[in-house]
């Protein structure tokens, strides 16, 4: 009879692992409470043995043994955007993200104590996800412009980016018409580039350049194949993206010159100024320390 009444004590503490919140621990503190006041021995000696308190609220209430409920749990980290496949700023290293950003996403992390969650996807997908709260923020080579500020903020600028042109060098539709690369290099031609970032927005503006096509790609590896298969006559992009693109497809090359210059931000959603003064203290003790400088030599070197 006793083992029997032990077996429905624990047949209903089953039932409610669903409620892993403040919900299931009332449930569980109403029922423990009615239970020893209706004098049920069963209950006390499964509260003796702590067969109701090591299962329940470890392995039960809390399914991940933390002892925390899903709040708590999310309090704990914090959540990056990102689009592994911009190296050296972010790239794939087997199964985990790495890169120049995520060295920094982590120093943040570090700083603020809490656990860094990476989210991998494309990039305009990222900026969508932090302007909606989805990611607290997006370190993923992000530039500041206009229309990001409406529904974004950005850190202090943290490193300075120098857009070039990828040709195929075997058979190159692009050639400069001066000393120095200008727009009108890319008037008549059919431009590739990394959908929403800097050089989309750059070539995309007519009192820039007049390109007779911009193809917008969301990984630059399509863009390197298009180019190599003369589907597209450049690509726009970052130099040390551009250059980690040249060395793994040989027949790629980057034209002498800069196009233009621009800086990288980190982007948070639009009014989380606790976050953003976090941030960019982290972000000014790194540069004052060196850390960016060190970061991106330990993801550039030959």
């Amino acid at each position: 009879m006793q083992e029997k009444c032990i077996n429905s004590h624990l047949l209903f503490l089953e039932n409610v692992i669903e409620y892993n919140t403040g919900l299931g621990r009332l449930i569980f503190g109403v029922y423990a409470a009615t239970a020893q006041q209706g004098g049920c021995g069963c209950w006390n000696k499964l509260k003796d043995k702590k067969e109701v308190e090591g299962k329940f609220i470890e392995d039960i209430l809390f399914k991940d043994g933390s002892n925390k409920t899903e709040k708590e749990a999310k309090d704990d980290k914090i959540i990056v955007g990102t689009e592994a496949g911009f190296a050296p700023y972010e790239y794939m290293k087997g199964n985990e993200v790495v890169g120049i950003d995520m060295d920094i996403a982590k120093a943040i992390a570090d700083d603020m104590g809490k656990e860094l969650e990476i989210k991998n996807m494309d990039f305009d997908g990222a900026l969508a996800a932090v302007a909606s709260g989805k990611v607290d923020f997006v370190a993923a080579g992000v530039s500041i412009d206009e229309d990001r500020l409406k529904t974004m903020d950005f850190s202090h600028e943290y490193v300075n980016s120098t857009e070039v042109i990828v040709v195929n060098g075997e058979s190159p539709a692009v050639t400069p018409a001066g000393a120095e690369l200008s727009g009108s290099d890319l008037d008549g031609k059919v431009v590739a580039v990394q959908q929403g970032n800097i050089a989309d927005i750059w070539v995309s503006n007519e009192e820039k350049c007049k390109p007779k096509e911009v193809k917008r790609y969301t990984k630059f590896a399509q863009a390197a194949e298009d180019l190599k298969n003369n589907k597209v006559d450049c690509i726009v992009m970052d130099q040390y993206p551009a250059e980690q693109l040249v060395a793994s497809n040989g027949t790629l090359k980057i034209l002498d010159g800069v196009l233009f210059e621009d800086k990288y931000a980190i982007a948070v959603k639009k009014g989380n100024q606790e976050l953003l003064d976090k941030i960019n203290k982290v972000i000014d003790q790194l540069i004052e320390d060196g850390k960016i400088e060190e970061f991106t030599a330990n993801h550039t070197q030959k």
